[in-house]
């Protein structure tokens, strides 16, 4: 769960495909970058791209003579859940399965990890562990992901999610796990990889959208004053998770 709409992004042209409804941009987010779209460019843009937005929960998809244009996709975090069967999830569903037919690179951040997840034919759902909203060491399995870019053997990274992937098909990898969460990063193939944490976030985003979600009584103060307590004394490694992302949505890794 997240705090962005829901993208779907083009990269020589990227489309990234957004979900968010009850915590679309916010005021804040809306001034500081532009809105959570302004937020994955500051992440994967390049000089000399071209990067498309649909709002995939409003019912904004790339038309099917036009997906093929696409370089890379990157679907973003929602607050819907990626096991609902709304009319636009279905559809999202479907379109994922197309894409992995074409072997065109998807990157998936929390609602897109577990959406990707879905597609493929795994399980997903509420985690068990509850609510994980914070900064949250994951460590990496040895895999080709991370061997080109000389990764240490864990990562720090944003967290706010309630569901999660319980279960993947067999040809799927598992690239990295938390203590909380099993599956916090998968590979399908060369074009599928699935993020659970959100590369994309900053501290102050988190701070805000903890406030939202407190306010929209999604979450119990207690847990609020716990995670905003986390943030003070960790950093989340962006650079390194930027150089991950970039290598995998543009065929570097």
């Amino acid at each position: 769960m997240v705090s962005q709409p829901d993208f779907c992004w083009n990269v020589s042209k990227f489309t990234t495909s957004s979900q968010e409804d009850r915590t679309d941009d916010s005021d804040y987010v809306k001034k500081i970058y532009g809105g959570y779209f302004g937020v994955f460019l500051r992440m994967l843009e390049e000089e000399g791209e071209t990067w498309d937005m649909f709002r995939v929960s409003n019912g904004e998809f790339p038309e099917d003579e036009k997906v093929g244009e696409y370089d890379g996709f990157v679907i973003t975090g929602s607050c819907n859940d990626a096991h609902g069967n709304d009319l636009w999830i279905r559809k999202l569903l479907n379109l994922l399965k197309k894409l992995n037919g074409m072997k065109k690179k998807v990157l998936g951040i929390c609602f897109g990890h577990q959406i990707l997840g879905r597609a493929l034919g795994g399980k997903i759902g509420r985690a068990s562990s509850g609510w994980d909203i914070g900064i949250t060491n994951i460590y990496l399995q040895p895999s080709k992901t991370f061997s080109s870019l000389k990764m240490p053997a864990s990562l720090s990274i944003i967290e706010c999610h309630r569901d999660e992937v319980w279960e993947l098909p067999p040809k799927a990898e598992v690239i990295a796990w938390s203590n909380k969460t099993g599956i916090e990063m998968f590979r399908y193939g060369d074009h599928f990889m699935g993020i659970q944490g959100h590369p994309e976030y900053t501290k102050d985003i988190l701070l805000h959208l903890i406030d939202r979600l407190l306010h929209r009584d999604f979450i119990e103060e207690s847990l609020a004053e716990e995670a905003k307590s986390k943030l003070e004394a960790n950093q989340p490694d962006k650079e390194a998770w930027k150089k991950l992302c970039i290598g995998f949505l543009k065929g570097r890794l």
